[in-house]
């Protein structure tokens, strides 16, 4: 142990959470635990947090500058499934260990995803927004409001979430398919659900949910081409990160009226601007990147931060690292 006291910064979302159940977990090592505010520029995180041994981040940037001035930081936490604010290739190179935590928020943001592809579909939006105004009946679900019955279903990202929203859009009786070149084919078919390609998934499909991790292959995956290719009566859904949509591609998709919709719980840049296109148009849901968010689930962030940062401080494994290389034989690691 070194003779300073071992410190963990959490560096707070925009929406700020106790993490007395973090500390907690980490009395066993023993750490302190140290809450700042969202910090958004790396010169202030580098400042703030100098001496940090563990860094809990949110949507806060951790660049390779950033790992290479805080010389004691052995791990970088991110307290969702998606690290892209974290510079995954340089924490591997530095022997510093990347941890996510993937597994607590699956059944929300399916059930999320779920719910803006059933509310588009239903016009549930409109219709509140027109009882309240007083207009009663003019706008009723009609010709144009599929079925759900019968109806294709594209998935992007056959991953944990994915996984999870297949199993429920089956349910309403719908077809479905899925691209991802990264799950087997056994996944495929315990799903029932059929392998596409991505320009086949777009070509056939009634509703596209996206459900891929944001990294340089998928960043701007969903773009000109791929809204060229799908139904003009389609519906885009995104509840992964916004990046893996072209944002400005989708705008004209539907304001030319080559998309029929979209709902979307997360965005290029976020919060969503004032000068948004997206903010002015009636055929799209807006949800406040709010896919992940339970009660319940929200509540086990804090202790399972800090479980995973006391098995770093302590020597062990993490139970959830995003990049293993730094456990390969011969590698060193910071702290080792």
């Amino acid at each position: 142990m070194p003779d300073r006291p071992l410190k963990v910064y959490v560096i707070q979302s925009r929406n700020e959470r106790d993490y007395a159940d973090g500390q907690a977990a980490l009395d066993r090592v023993p750490a302190q635990l140290v809450s700042l505010p969202f910090i958004g520029a790396p010169d202030e995180l580098i400042a703030r947090a100098r001496d940090a041994d563990a860094l809990i981040i949110s949507s806060s940037p951790v660049t390779r500058r950033v790992m290479e001035s805080l010389e004691g930081l052995k791990a970088v936490m991110r307290t969702g499934v998606g690290y892209d604010v974290i510079d995954v290739a340089a924490a591997t190179e530095l022997g510093v260990v990347v941890i996510n935590v993937p597994d607590i928020w699956i059944r929300e943001v399916a059930n999320h995803a779920l719910a803006l592809l059933l509310a588009w579909n239903r016009r549930i939006v409109t219709l509140d927004r027109d009882v309240r105004a007083g207009v009663w009946g003019s706008r009723v679900p009609g010709a144009v409001t599929g079925s759900l019955h019968g109806e294709t279903v594209g998935i992007v990202g056959l991953g944990n979430i994915g996984s999870a929203f297949a199993r429920r859009i089956t349910a309403l009786e719908t077809r479905v398919i899925a691209c991802d070149p990264y799950v087997d084919e056994a996944r495929f078919k315990t799903l029932g659900v059929e392998r596409v390609t991505l320009d086949e998934l777009a070509a056939r499909a009634d509703y596209v949910s996206v459900h891929a991790l944001l990294n340089a292959e998928t960043r701007g995956l969903l773009d000109e081409a791929f809204f060229r290719r799908m139904k003009p009566t389609a519906c885009l859904i995104n509840t992964s990160r916004g990046p893996v949509v072209d944002e400005a591609a989708l705008a004209r998709a539907l304001q030319d009226g080559r998309l029929a919709g979209a709902a979307l719980d997360v965005f290029e840049e976020e919060p969503l601007g004032a000068d948004s296109p997206l903010r002015r148009m009636d055929n799209i849901i807006l949800t406040p990147h709010a896919a992940y968010f339970s009660s319940p689930a929200v509540a086990q962030v804090p202790r399972r931060c800090g479980e995973e940062i006391a098995r770093v401080l302590l020597k062990e494994r993490p139970l959830n690292v995003v990049n293993p290389e730094v456990y390969a034989p011969g590698r060193v690691r910071r702290g080792r």
